[in-house]
C-alpha cells in the first residue's frame, strides 16, 4: 500500500512538472541562463559532512540541470564554476574543485556529446592544473562540432580580471595604431571580453539566499533579469529552475525605454 501510495505521488510529482515544462515552452524562453551556484558548503556543513562532499553533491545537480535546460530548449547555459578569489580556500578544497572538471567530463562527456551539446570554457585556462585543463580542452575539442545546448563554464574567472584584459589589449592596440581611441565603444569592448560570441544572459539565477554578483559577468548583467533563491545549489531542481524561468516570463524587460502601451 505504502509502496502504491509513493509511485502515486511520484507519478503527480512527474506529471506537474512536465505540464509546467510544457506550458514554459508556449512561453518566451531565455536564451541565455547563468546560475551562480552557491550553498555547497553550507549543504555539507547542515549534514555534518565536509564541504567537499557539497562539492560533489552540487556536481550531480550540474548534470540533472543541463540534462532539462537541453530539454528545455536553452540555447546557452553559464555556469559559474570557480572563480579567480576562490583559490583563498583551503588547499584540501581547492585541490577538490580542480579534479571535479575531470570527474563530470569523464563520466558525462559520453551523454553530452549524444545530447549534442557543445562545452565550452570562459576564464584564465593556463592557471589551471594540467588535468584540469587538459579535461576541459578534451570535452571542448569533442563537441566542437555540436550545434544544441552550449554548457558554458566559468571556470578561473573573476569579471573585473576579464574586463581589465580587455581593456589592456585595446589600449596596445591603440598605442600599435591598430585602432584609435575614438573608435572605443561598447561595441568594441565586448568583441574582446570572453563572451564575445556569446549573447549577453538573459536570466541570472543565484541560490543559496545571497543577494550580489559576486565579481559575475558584470558587464553582461547589465540588463539581465535577476532571481535570488535560498535553495541551496545541491537541493535545485528541475522545479526551481522552472520557477526562475517562470517568474522570467513574466517580467517586462524595456532596457531603459518604455513599451508601447507605457508611452500614452
Amino acid at each position: 500500500m505504502l509502496k502504491k501510495l509513493i509511485r502515486k505521488n511520484e507519478q503527480t510529482i512527474s506529471k506537474n512538472l512536465n505540464d509546467r515544462k510544457a506550458k514554459a515552452q508556449q512561453e518566451q524562453l531565455p536564451n541565455h541562463i547563468a546560475i551562480i551556484m552557491d550553498g555547497n558548503g553550507r549543504w555539507a556543513k547542515k549534514r555534518t559532512l565536509p564541504r567537499i562532499a557539497g562539492h560533489y553533491e552540487g556536481m550531480k545537480i550540474v548534470k540533472k540541470i543541463t540534462r532539462f535546460a537541453n530539454e528545455l530548449g536553452i540555447k546557452t547555459l553559464t555556469l559559474y564554476a570557480f572563480s579567480t578569489e576562490n583559490w583563498k580556500r583551503p588547499k584540501l578544497e581547492v585541490d577538490f574543485l580542480m579534479r571535479l572538471p575531470e570527474e563530470f567530463l569523464g563520466t558525462y562527456l559520453p551523454e553530452l556529446i549524444e545530447q549534442n551539446v557543445r562545452v565550452n570554457m570562459m576564464g584564465n585556462i593556463e592557471s589551471l592544473p594540467e588535468h584540469t585543463k587538459r579535461a576541459v580542452t578534451n570535452a571542448m575539442n569533442q563537441t566542437a562540432n555540436n550545434d544544441g545546448l552550449l554548457l558554458n563554464f566559468a571556470l578561473n574567472y573573476g569579471s573585473r580580471d576579464e574586463i581589465v584584459q580587455a581593456v589592456q589589449k585595446i589600449a596596445n592596440e591603440v598605442q600599435e595604431g591598430k585602432i584609435t581611441a575614438d573608435s572605443i565603444s561598447e561595441k568594441l569592448l565586448d568583441s574582446y571580453l570572453m563572451t564575445k560570441d556569446l549573447s549577453e544572459p538573459d536570466l541570472l539565477i543565484r541560490t543559496s539566499g545571497e543577494v550580489r554578483l559576486s565579481n559575475f559577468m558584470l558587464w553582461q548583467l547589465a540588463y539581465t533579469e535577476l532571481w535570488f533563491t535560498d535553495t541551496l545549489w545541491p537541493d535545485f531542481d528541475e522545479s526551481c529552475l522552472l520557477e526562475a524561468i517562470e517568474s522570467f516570463q513574466t517580467r517586462i524587460r524595456r532596457y531603459g525605454g518604455l513599451k508601447g502601451e507605457e508611452i500614452n
